[in-house]
């Protein structure tokens, strides 16, 4: 990478990380990719947001982890005197990664601290009340939102996180299954992309090179023809879309151009 030691120890697969200060910063810079699509930077700079909050350290270490491992991909490099600013963003083998780290040990972990943090503020809060009365009553409720917001938020993930422990993985037909041996993967795909916090429905692009990590020999035909009969027994729903920037992947159906799958 750019910028970063090149004498660094960085363990080999990623589990090797799992349970560090490292992953905990991998999984944030992932999971910000994976919530807000398109390309982001990769290390911060100066004001300007970025991935990862430093150029050294475990920053760095978990930077090289992610790169390496292909949760993110180099769009494109800017170079400002010595240093050379890389462009990433998210791939499909990212939203597995999340899903298989963020776990609801950490998600109840993530809900402590936030019971925590409010019990702490409690006797600033009051005191503070106490001097602007007069605005009392618009701050508790804009403070009250946000804290039902942000449970909301947790509660769901929660939710999702007991879900994926006590449920098993979506399962079609056997018929279906053998017309469309890659049906399961990509439904579960689609579960996966939807719990680690990804938004909107997911492009036909992204579903289908998701799913050629584990079936290569997949042509954009026979995706094609999967997809239609998935929609038909309604294993998954066929979207349109306002804008596509590939439309080789678009497919008809009900009479209308798809370009985006859902569960």
């Amino acid at each position: 990478m750019d910028t970063a030691p090149s004498d660094v120890g960085i363990p080999g697969p990623v589990e090797h990380v799992a349970g560090s200060a490292r992953t905990e910063l991998l999984l944030e810079a992932i999971k910000t990719a994976i919530v807000t699509p398109g390309e982001h930077r990769l290390f911060r700079s100066g004001k300007l947001a970025g991935l990862f909050p430093t150029r050294a350290g475990i920053s760095a270490e978990a930077a090289l982890v992610a790169v390496r491992e292909g949760l993110l991909e180099t769009i494109r490099t800017e170079t400002r005197g010595k240093i050379v600013m890389e462009w990433v963003r998210a791939t499909p083998k990212a939203v597995a990664f999340v899903h298989d780290h963020d776990s609801p040990k950490s998600v109840l972990r993530e809900l402590k601290d936030v019971l925590d943090t409010t019990r702490n503020g409690i006797p600033a809060w009051m005191a503070e009340a106490k001097q602007e009365a007069a605005l009392l009553s618009a701050r508790f409720e804009t403070s009250a939102k946000a804290m039902l917001a942000r449970l909301d938020e947790l509660a769901n993930r929660v939710e999702a996180a007991l879900r994926r422990a006590e449920t098993h993985g979506p399962s079609v037909t056997e018929q279906v299954g053998r017309v469309v041996p890659w049906a399961v993967e990509s439904l579960e795909y689609l579960d996966r992309r939807h719990t680690s916090g990804a938004t909107g429905d997911c492009p036909l692009p992204e579903l289908f090179h998701a799913v050629r990590v584990k079936f290569p020999e997949l042509t954009l035909s026979a995706f094609h023809d999967g997809l239609k009969r998935l929609h038909d027994v309604r294993a998954l729903r066929l979207l349109p879309a306002l804008e596509m920037t590939e439309p080789e992947y678009a497919i008809v159906a009900e009479g209308k151009l798809m370009y985006a799958a859902g569960r």
